[in-house]
């Protein structure tokens, strides 16, 4: 059903760019207005100038000034990458994530061939429109789930680098691929670019605007893993009485932290956690931190925390399945992919 192929990756020359840690960045969605500046001060040449850019006519200067300098090569013959990424987690376990890069062929989602597990919005959707439309490079992958595994290539690797502890190594992959047409691919995360992608492929028409960067990661792995999303209430809807304790069945569960106390929400069977708090409260603000989460309701600035259990990569799965999608921010795949490593050019 998916359809994936090898690319002629555009990437960092650090004889002329620099070193790559100072090229690299988080994903543009995870990056504050704070963060961004720092990026900024790293390198003339860091990736945020392409992927958070103050004028998207810019951001595409830029990319032809860096290939005319040498700053930026393409690739002369398509290729697979293999991508491993190491990392502690929040939970303080060390692991490792590996995945497949490649281009994948955008489609919509009623061909079954990618699936989404979130909703969208149009807003961002919109800025990384008029970003594809002025570049024409696919500047950050997006992240998807398949049903297999992957053997390991060998050697040195050709690209590493460091970001906030987690730490990227990447390998050309010369090694046969997985059949992708057997199962549908699951959006972990990207949705806003994957839907990007299908946009601008349908008003562009070619067969290169087709294509899109993805890191295809198989399910059977220990390296995977997914951390909850706490809410931040800003106010909520009446609570109905709190459990004292966890009964640890099958329904949906949230805790929750107010000034008065914590307490267990419960919900129905077959329910989310995250569409219980839906329930409750519609004014919220996400975080992977249960601190963060508590310490706004003791400064004064929430009502309520509601503290949530990761969702499974099964019940994911089954959700994009069943055709249905979870609420924003329902998963919080650890680590985010690092933007700067390799680009998929367009043209």
């Amino acid at each position: 059903m998916a359809d994936v192929k090898p690319f002629c990756a555009l990437r960092y020359d650090e004889r002329a760019a620099g070193p790559l840690e100072s090229l690299v960045a988080p994903p543009y969605d995870v990056i504050s207005a704070e963060q961004r500046e720092s990026y900024l001060t790293r390198s003339p040449y860091n990736v945020v100038r392409l992927t958070l850019p103050d004028d998207e006519g810019k951001a595409a200067e830029l990319l032809t000034e860096w290939q005319d300098e040498g700053v930026l090569v393409r690739d002369d013959e398509p290729t697979f990458w293999w991508l491993s990424q190491e990392y502690v987690g929040p939970d303080t376990v060390r692991r490792r994530r590996d995945g497949l890069v490649a281009a994948l062929r955008v489609e919509p989602y009623e061909k079954g061939a990618v699936l989404p597990h979130e909703r969208t919005h149009a807003g961002p959707k919109e800025g990384r429109l008029r970003l594809l439309r002025a570049v024409r490079t696919h500047v950050e992958p997006i992240f998807l789930l398949y049903d297999g595994t992957l053997k390991e290539p060998f050697g040195e690797p050709a690209l590493e680098v460091e970001l906030d502890g987690v730490r990227s190594r990447l390998w050309r992959y010369p090694r046969p691929v997985p059949d992708f047409a057997a199962a549908p691919l699951l959006i972990a995360d990207g949705h806003h670019r994957y839907e990007t992608a299908l946009a601008f492929h349908e008003e562009d028409g070619t067969e290169a605007s087709a294509w899109l960067l993805a890191v295809l990661v198989p399910t059977s792995q220990k390296g995977l893993t997914i951390f909850p999303t706490h809410r931040i209430a800003t106010r909520t809807k009446p609570l109905p009485p709190l459990e004292s304790h966890s009964n640890g069945d099958d329904r949906a569960l949230a805790e929750v932290y107010t000034r008065e106390g914590t307490g267990y929400l419960y919900g129905e069977r077959g329910e989310l956690d995250t569409e219980l708090v839906d329930r409750y409260a519609s004014e919220v603000r996400y975080t992977p931190s249960a601190e963060e989460a508590r310490a706004a309701v003791d400064s004064g600035e929430a009502e309520a925390a509601f503290l949530l259990r990761p969702p499974t990569v099964e019940q994911v799965a089954a959700v994009a399945e069943a055709g249905k999608t979870m609420p924003q921010k329902s998963t919080f795949f650890y680590p985010k992919l690092t933007s700067g490593l390799l680009f998929l050019p367009l043209d």
